[in-house]
């Protein structure tokens, strides 16, 4: 029992485990919650797209501040709002969709992001912005995610019923007054947010991990919108937390023990989840198959 606890809590014996851990544990819970709204909205392409066009505006923050690190949470933030708009002005007045704008306009954005990088030189590490490195988080860090967290929390809690609507049921929310595209806007807007948050912590790809990863695992198990982000968010922490466990005892990165974690609750609900697993629906096939070679004339 002593080697269990041993195991389990000594990596927090540290305090910068200390600070990854809080940091993991608040990017979860507005992961958690986001990833599923972007699932259900059949958004999550786009949040990708979202996430890799912050780079020019790191780079670029980077070039005219090169000392102030409140700048890179700015130029990030405003490279995603950027990116934001001008998707929905190509949607609203060309024939693209807003999925097809979001990855031209990503692609532009980040191929832009590439040539200032490289303009600025080593100022800007490129796998840093993609990867992160969650251990490295210091108390601003921590305290820029512990309020983003508390920020998307709060505006999910307060616009629950309003945000229901308007994923399942758009056309009726419309009719009945609703602004839908300010429930839109402002899922993207938390979500370019919290992504911003995680730049320094988790790096850009990794954190796509606790977006998408524990919202499709929540969605094998439930129907309900309520318990389905329970569910995510319930994942994105326990996978957090066993990531950070993992890594420490066998020395790897941090970031993608989390993200492997979460892949393991997914590929282990894709099997067993008593609804959608592919083990469930497997011997259902077969069940319905013999049925209909039994059917008598």
């Amino acid at each position: 029992m002593s080697e269990l606890s041993s195991f389990l809590f000594d990596p927090f014996q540290l305090e910068f485990m200390q600070k990854g851990l809080l940091a993991a544990l608040f990017l979860s819970l507005s992961g958690g919650l986001l990833g599923s709204l972007l699932i259900l909205r059949r958004l999550a392409l786009m949040g990708n797209a979202l996430a890799h066009s912050l780079l020019p505006g790191v780079a670029l923050a980077y070039l005219f501040f090169p000392d102030n690190p409140i700048s890179l949470f700015f130029g990030a933030l405003l490279a995603a709002l950027l990116t934001s708009l001008s998707s929905a002005l190509v949607t609203r007045l060309t024939r693209i969709k807003e999925d097809s704008a979001f990855a031209a306009l990503f692609i532009v954005f980040f191929g832009t992001g590439v040539v200032l990088s490289s303009k600025v030189g080593t100022l800007v590490d490129l796998f840093h912005f993609l990867f992160g490195n969650i251990l490295s988080v210091n108390s601003s860090d921590l305290w820029l995610t512990a309020g983003t967290s508390t920020v998307t929390l709060s505006i999910i809690l307060l616009f629950y019923r309003n945000i229901l609507l308007e994923t399942f049921d758009p056309i009726f929310y419309r009719a009945t007054g609703g602004k839908g595209s300010i429930i839109h806007f402002s899922i993207l807007g938390l979500t370019a947010l919290n992504l911003v948050a995680a730049l320094q912590t988790m790096g850009i790809v990794l954190s796509l991990g606790l977006f998408i990863l524990p919202a499709v695992t929540a969605l094998l198990w439930t129907n309900r919108l309520s318990i389905l982000l329970i569910i995510a968010v319930f994942t994105a922490m326990i996978s957090s937390i066993s990531g950070i466990i993992f890594s420490y005892h066998a020395s790897l990165p941090s970031g993608a023990s989390i993200v492997i974690a979460l892949g393991f609750c997914f590929l282990l609900s894709a099997l067993i989840s008593p609804q959608h697993g592919m083990i469930t629906r497997f011997l259902r096939t077969i069940r319905e198959g013999k049925n209909i070679f039994h059917t008598p004339n």
